[in-house]
């Protein structure tokens, strides 16, 4: 499923460029964005493995997803490299006071905005129709360009959790 986050992708990255999403547990106020903005441009710029430059790119998306990503066709990703990019996400959360490595918290696209469910709530949120096997959950597990292009929001049916809290038809 595509949907307008595909038209911010850089056209000239390879469709296996690795991809990062961290998920705010909230949504970032425009200031705070304008300033995380700066940070990922900065970031990209100065982003470096053994030395030499990693074609990345990165963006906030949603106003509360980071999404980075690197275009290894170019040069590849080190382990070292990886871990500036985690502490570029950690000073992030420090500086708004906003949680981006919670797992637990699960985000679907409702009525044109973002709504975050921590997973003990998924069941009610299901019985109580809220959400339903058609609700657009944010797949954070995709890990290359063409899976954010095109798995990245889909309909919970199609998900991880379908298994674990959809009913059989």
């Amino acid at each position: 499923m595509n949907s307008a986050h595909t038209e911010l992708l850089p056209l000239d990255f390879a469709g296996d460029s690795r991809v990062w999403i961290y998920q705010a547990s909230r949504l970032f106020l425009l200031s705070e964005a304008l300033e995380i903005e700066e940070m990922l441009e900065r970031f990209v710029r100065d982003w470096k493995s053994h030395g030499t430059p990693v074609k990345g790119y990165a963006n906030l998306f949603y106003g509360q997803f980071i999404v980075l990503m690197a275009d290894e066709s170019a040069t590849g990703v080190s382990g070292c490299s990886t871990d500036s990019s985690v502490r570029l996400i950690k000073d992030i959360e420090q500086r708004f006071s906003v949680a981006m490595f919670d797992r637990l918290n699960l985000a679907f696209h409702v009525k044109d905005k973002v709504q975050m469910v921590p997973m003990a709530q998924l069941p009610y949120a299901l019985e109580n129709g809220f959400l339903n096997g058609e609700s657009l959950y944010f797949n954070n597990t995709v890990q290359t360009k063409d899976e954010l292009a095109e798995k990245w929001l889909i309909p919970l049916k199609e998900s991880w959790l379908a298994a674990r809290f959809l009913k059989p038809a």
